[in-house]
């Protein structure tokens, strides 16, 4: 932080990214950075955590902040824990940035309207508009959208594809406050190699398990220590019945190694340096459902 003060002008604040799961948000912040650091799966909350990504351009600084998919069911002590992220981050922002799939506003979505705070501008990015097949269903969809709410823009956008990410950040700049720089400018997130190491494990395990095991894992650090040009990591997922145990090993250990194998990779492109990478499997009964468990393991930022 104490960045070097910029010209007079200069615009910088933060801006919560927020919506119902699945619908694109870590794809659409790592597409807005140009960096992998959010992560990603087909899998709804995916995310858990408030995680920061920082644009620095010469005549803005954006702070954006990830959340989780705001959940309306199934509401234990974990996805409350994730709720309470979500509020937390639209309590202290300058923006918000509402995602929703084109094409619809469904019930979830107008959920997470129903939160937004008053008195902060709210910009809606429309994701996958690429899939809206014609005007003929991307208008009806964004008068539905500017009945919903009062929107300071409505901008359709395709993470993935990289579609109108400039349209939708000179937007979000214009809604900006003036201020100095809160980070320095080469900085790209406040999250630590140890968080976004343990972030990377549970992305491998969302990827290449099935539907119902990875919502019930968590992944702590047991020992992260640089050692010149390597990161030695020590890692335990934490499953929260004895039959996933088994199936995260995978025969002859060969699921666990492929997700090892997977997240050293990410580590090593990310961190710009070798990584050893150690995994194991924890089991911790019922901790999904356990508000003092959910908080030792530190999922969810409250």
């Amino acid at each position: 932080m104490n960045a070097t003060q910029p010209a007079v002008g200069h615009r910088c604040g933060t801006i919560a990214i927020v919506g119902r799961p699945n619908v694109g948000k870590s794809t659409l912040l790592n597409a807005l950075i140009g960096q992998k650091l959010s992560i990603t799966s087909s899998k709804p909350q995916t995310t858990r955590h408030r995680v920061t990504g920082v644009l620095t351009r010469p005549e803005a600084q954006f702070v954006f902040v990830d959340t989780p998919g705001f959940q309306m069911r199934h509401l234990g002590a974990l996805n409350r824990a994730l709720n309470r992220t979500v509020r937390g981050a639209l309590a202290e922002v300058d923006v918000v940035l509402l995602v929703v799939e084109a094409g619809r506003i469904d019930p979830g979505d107008r959920a997470v309207i129903r939160l937004l705070p008053p008195r902060v501008p709210v910009v809606l990015a429309a994701n996958k508009a690429d899939r809206v097949p014609g005007p003929e269903r991307m208008l009806p969809f964004l008068r539905a959208a500017a009945a919903a709410f009062d929107f300071a823009a409505i901008v359709p956008v395709s993470a993935s594809k990289g579609r109108r990410l400039g349209e939708l950040l000179r937007v979000l700049e214009g809604l900006l406050p003036e201020q100095p720089p809160l980070f320095e400018p080469d900085a790209l997130t406040d999250r630590s190699e140890r968080f976004l190491a343990a972030e990377l494990v549970r992305e491998k395990l969302f990827r290449q398990l099935g539907d119902e095991v990875p919502f019930g894992c968590a992944v702590t650090i047991e020992l992260f220590r640089e050692e010149g040009g390597l990161r030695r990591i020590h890692a335990a997922i934490v499953v929260e019945k004895d039959n996933h145990k088994p199936i995260v090993i995978g025969k002859g250990g060969e699921r666990l190694k492929a997700i090892a194998t997977a997240a050293r990779r990410d580590m090593e492109r990310l961190f710009g340096a070798k990584v050893f990478l150690e995994l194991w499997v924890k089991v911790r009964r019922g901790w999904t459902e356990d508000e003092a468990a959910v908080g030792r393991l530190g999922v969810g930022d409250v």
